[in-house]
């Protein structure tokens, strides 16, 4: 395995329906046009859909690798933007329930690339369960999705309390999406930390608002990502302006910043993991 930081994000947000998967893929778009090496991981083991999304067509899915039928590198498909797409086994069963032993041999296959890439984003599955909780306590950081709604908030809340109490989490990002105006993205994140700041012992970061566009629906229909189809859109300046400040974060120290980290972190039993 090679030594290349690699910055390793999951991107997840409580409750299905807040458009995290359109944030991997933009943000995973906007890094590459930064210059970055951007594999996206669709971690979304039971309905995936990344690759729906952006029109691309699979022969092998995560499920052959787990199988042992093919590398990584054989499932890996070209997106747009000269970003790469792993793309998951929608609707089979299986994958929602690997085996810690088959989730080790995924993560290892993604180590062998590790001097391939600068930034793996993972979009993962919606809700709490725990193949979600397995790649985000795995990741360095965690971006947090959520939308001006009760519901999400609530969700968002619920997903930072688990990993916060049995994990030992306590930092995240947090990312307003289909905001209405910018404002409203600060009153969310105000209204999610006067929460958290009252009943738990974490940091939350505010990374920036994503506006409410109909581009987005629109290039949803062509089956395009939103900052390929309609580059100059509100929501496509946004993620230009999220993936700079996303670029700035900082790589943890060695070993942290490194795949083996990554690995090693998604291996361990969760109730060996807490820090």
């Amino acid at each position: 395995m090679g030594m290349h930081p690699v910055q390793v994000i999951a991107v997840t947000g409580g409750k299905g329906g807040v458009g995290k998967t359109n944030v991997s893929v933009n943000l995973a778009l906007a890094l590459a046009d930064l210059g970055r090496r951007v594999v996206l991981l669709d971690a979304d083991l039971g309905l995936a859909n990344v690759d729906v999304l952006l029109g691309l067509t699979t022969k092998r899915t995560l499920a052959d690798v787990i199988a042992g039928e093919c590398d990584l590198r054989d499932v890996l498909i070209q997106g747009p933007g000269g970003i790469r797409v792993v793309p998951a086994a929608s609707g089979t069963q299986s994958m929602v329930q690997l085996s810690s032993l088959q989730h080790a041999g995924l993560i290892q296959a993604f180590s062998e690339l590790g001097d391939e890439l600068d930034v793996l984003i993972i979009d993962t599955a919606a809700g709490i369960g725990d193949s979600v909780v397995s790649f985000v306590r795995a990741a360095q950081e965690v971006l947090l999705v959520v939308t001006d709604e009760p519901t999400s908030i609530t969700d968002a809340y619920a997903l930072i309390k688990l990993l916060n109490r049995d994990y030992g989490i306590s930092r995240f990002r947090v990312l307003a999406n289909m905001a209405h105006a910018p404002q409203e993205g600060r009153n969310l994140f105000a209204k999610l930390t006067k929460v958290t700041e009252r009943f738990l012992d974490v940091a939350l970061q505010y990374v920036g608002a994503v506006p409410y566009d109909e581009a987005v629906r629109k290039a949803v229909q062509k089956q395009r990502a939103v900052y390929e189809a309609y580059p100059r859109s509100k929501c496509a300046l946004a993620f230009k302006a999220i993936a700079q400040r996303v670029d700035t974060w900082p790589l943890p120290a060695t070993p942290r910043g490194h795949l083996e980290f990554f690995v090693e972190r998604l291996i361990t039993p969760a109730s060996q993991s807490h820090e």
